[in-house]
């Protein structure tokens, strides 16, 4: 299913962030993890956020508007992107200026690598996210990976670390968990 979907806007700082006035869904995870594949999944575009197999390629926060009706947001990865420290140290503060200030953000997705489960600082984001009060919906990224005894050991494992809901598992590759993705933005934003 395509949907119209446009590029916004690239913000490497709070002043370049749009207009609040549709709710808005932030996609966050580790460098690598499928943030992009998954918007490009969700939008039915195979080439509207941009990805790749290098760490650390998304370096601003990315605006997309969805049928007029929501924005999606790619945030840079956390992790093991080859860049500088005060690179880090950027994005950081530029992630958490969005997170903290930013009104219209309704839902967090947050997604994790199937072969590799939480990891310290997805738990570290995890447990900020529920400091806030941010909504979060955990995605299992790339579960065409592993066997189906894998698959079911990992997402048990990682369903006992979520505070509520069930984690998600997706594959870019299948288009698996795109409707189930779907069914959690819709309803999240539409309580509001």
């Amino acid at each position: 299913m395509q949907m119209k979907t446009e590029f916004l806007a690239s913000a490497n700082q709070p002043a370049s962030f749009p207009a609040e006035s549709l709710p808005e869904v932030a996609f966050l995870g580790r460098s690598n993890v499928g943030k992009s594949s998954l918007i490009n999944a969700l939008t039915g575009q195979h080439r509207m956020a941009f990805t790749s197999s290098t760490p650390g390629r998304t370096q601003t926060i990315n605006f997309y508007r969805v049928d007029g009706r929501l924005h999606l947001v790619d945030l840079p990865g956390y992790g093991y992107a080859r860049v500088p420290r005060e690179h880090l140290d950027g994005w950081k503060r530029l992630i958490e200026s969005y997170l903290a200030h930013r009104p219209t953000l309704r839902l967090a997705i947050l997604l994790l690598d199937a072969r590799r489960g939480w990891m310290e600082k997805d738990r570290e984001l995890r447990d900020w996210l529920t400091h806030h009060r941010i909504p979060i919906q955990v995605v299992v990224t790339k579960i065409d990976k592993l066997n189906r005894n894998e698959e079911r050991l990992g997402m048990q494992a990682v369903a006992r670390e979520i505070p509520e809901g069930s984690p998600i598992p997706f594959s870019a590759l299948k288009g698996r968990g795109v409707r189930e993705t779907w069914q959690a933005i819709w309803k999240t934003t539409k309580q509001t």
